[in-house]
């Protein structure tokens, strides 16, 4: 096992520009398995519960979709809030889209966009979030997208991430050979577990980004989550 004890910055398989389109799906749809049974929606969806009490609609941004799981969560859980959701999602990656439109109810109206999220700005976003996707980031990157979510969210903002454990490396490979995912997950599950971040990291990050201590809080969440929200 590699070492943890500093952050991985070595790209990701599934990064590759040049992946095929239908290896791209057959990742994302694993990696929608991977969320499933790592709870990764929970919580996103706690941070909802946090935010939007008393609210009986939003708009919601969610930055880097992949199949889309975490938006269709979404829906189905402001829809037994009877909740009104305006529900967006952008990613860069243009296979992202096709793929979450094949796995979406025709029922369900999600906008899937493809593009930066930045081009979104003024958006009237009360909610932004985001998913397995800081890590992904540059320093710069990520702490452009903190001052972009800031600036942009009016109700608040949650970075939903792994968190850089040992246990967490140790039992992904197990988990991953078990379902027999595919390579690529495999292989980027475990380098994601690896160029994620540990709690004492984000502070520093958070302050750069122009954001003051007592705006923000990082927390964990099991299991090996790591998550960062601002809540007005």
């Amino acid at each position: 096992m590699r070492s943890l004890a500093t952050r991985a910055l070595e790209d990701e398989l599934m990064d590759a520009p040049d992946l095929a389109p239908g290896t791209y799906t057959a990742v994302l749809g694993d990696l929608a398995q991977v969320n499933s049974l790592t709870l990764a929606r929970r919580p996103t969806l706690a941070f909802l519960e946090r935010a939007l009490t008393g609210r009986r609609s939003f708009k919601l941004l969610d930055v880097g979709f992949g199949d889309g799981d975490m938006l269709r969560s979404i829906a189905r859980w402001a829809n037994r809030r009877d909740l009104t959701a305006d529900l967006v999602g952008i990613d860069l990656n243009p296979h992202s889209a096709p793929s979450a439109r094949a796995h979406t109810p025709p029922d369900m109206r999600i906008d899937w966009r493809t593009g930066d999220y930045a081009d979104l700005a003024g958006g009237g976003f009360d909610i932004i979030v985001s998913s397995l996707v800081a890590h992904h980031m540059t320093h710069g990157q990520l702490v452009a997208f903190l001052r972009f979510m800031t600036r942009e969210a009016r109700i608040g903002w949650l970075v939903n991430d792994l968190h850089r454990h040992r246990l967490a490396a140790l039992g992904f490979p197990a988990l991953a050979a078990l379902m027999r995912w595919h390579p690529i997950v495999r292989h980027d599950g475990a380098l994601s577990i690896a160029r994620a971040y540990r709690p004492h990291e984000w502070p520093p990050i958070l302050h750069e980004a122009g954001i003051a201590p007592d705006a923000a809080r990082v927390f964990r969440a099991f299991p090996f989550r790591l998550c960062a929200e601002q809540i007005r």
